[in-house]
């Protein structure tokens, strides 16, 4: 099977098509024939770095994947050949997600909603996943509290913005002028220029900030939080010991959730969430993929085409 891998850490330009031996499901698996596999930060994170698991190369990046069951291993009952299927296998772990198959534990996907292309569909699962987490499972978002989402029209921030909403929070977005009409389509009640205006400065009693930037932005969402707020990281910040003290914080690394895709999928199919796709490679273009994702400027989320 063909799929992306690198031989050493470094920019877009080590990644490579190559021919490797596909997978084969073990017991409670299952092999996908993958139609799409999302781009997300955490791929050219990990292209340069290894990543969160020190991953060694050679290895195949990606996570987010879209596509059809071709085999189950033994145990399987809940999927079966055929079945159009999405998730966001074994992270941080490698997956294997740009290739042409991956088998990966059935639990781990969910039914593709029937509304969504696979390219839609593989835009959702990781992003999907950390806002879900970071709202839902962690802080706890109800109707009436005041959220506030930075980046918000990235690939975490814009699902977050729709999670939020269809909470019954009302949602305040930070991003670009730009991209203004783009966050209030979604939802947001409110939307802040970071270029033009400190939200430090202008807002205050917030029951919750998804924070996908950090560093300085840490300490900054940290001060518009009412007592006992909650600032929820995507990527760690320094905190003040009094701001520490006086609001509740927490960081989170996604995780792979079958009853988490399963709630983006009954929000997808009632009509309250939707993945925006900016762009879409061929798999042979992924390393134009990843230089794209880098500027840091892309409104949802980039996605390869695999077959």
């Amino acid at each position: 099977m063909r799929a992306v891998v690198q031989d050493e850490l470094g920019g877009p330009e080590v990644l490579r098509i190559a021919e490797v031996e596909r997978p084969a499901p073990g017991p409670t698996e299952v092999l996908v024939r993958v139609h799409a596999a999302g781009v997300n930060p955490t791929d050219w994170k990990s292209r340069e770095s290894g990543g969160l698991t020190g991953l060694k190369p050679p290895f195949t990046l990606g996570w987010d994947v879209s596509g059809t069951v071709e085999a189950v291993g033994v145990g399987v009952r809940l999927y079966a050949p055929g079945d159009e299927v999405y998730g966001m296998p074994r992270f941080p772990h490698p997956a294997g997600g740009y290739g042409q198959y991956v088998a990966a534990p059935a639990r781990q996907f969910d039914f593709k909603p029937a509304g969504l292309s696979h390219v839609e569909a593989a835009a959702v699962p990781l992003t999907g996943l950390t806002a879900h987490q970071a709202l839902v499972d962690n802080a706890g978002v109800r109707e009436g509290q005041r959220v506030l989402v930075h980046a918000a029209a990235g690939g975490v921030g814009h699902f977050a913005v729709q999670i939020a909403k269809a909470h019954g929070a009302y949602v305040i977005g930070t991003a670009s002028a730009a991209k203004h009409d783009f966050l209030r389509s979604l939802g947001a009640d409110e939307v802040i220029d970071y270029r033009e205006t400190d939200f430090a400065e202008v807002l205050s009693d917030v029951d919750v900030v998804v924070d996908p930037i950090g560093g300085e932005y840490a300490a900054r969402s940290a001060s518009v939080l009412k007592d006992g707020g909650f600032l929820m990281s995507v990527i760690p910040g320094d905190l003040p010991e009094s701001e520490r003290a006086r609001v509740r914080t927490g960081f989170v690394l996604v995780e792979p959730d079958w009853s988490g895709m399963r709630a983006l999928s009954a929000l997808i199919d009632a009509g309250r969430l939707r993945p925006t796709v900016a762009e879409t490679y061929p798999l042979e273009d992924v390393a134009k993929a990843h230089e794209s994702l880098q500027t840091g400027r892309t409104t949802g989320k980039i996605v390869l085409t695999v077959d």
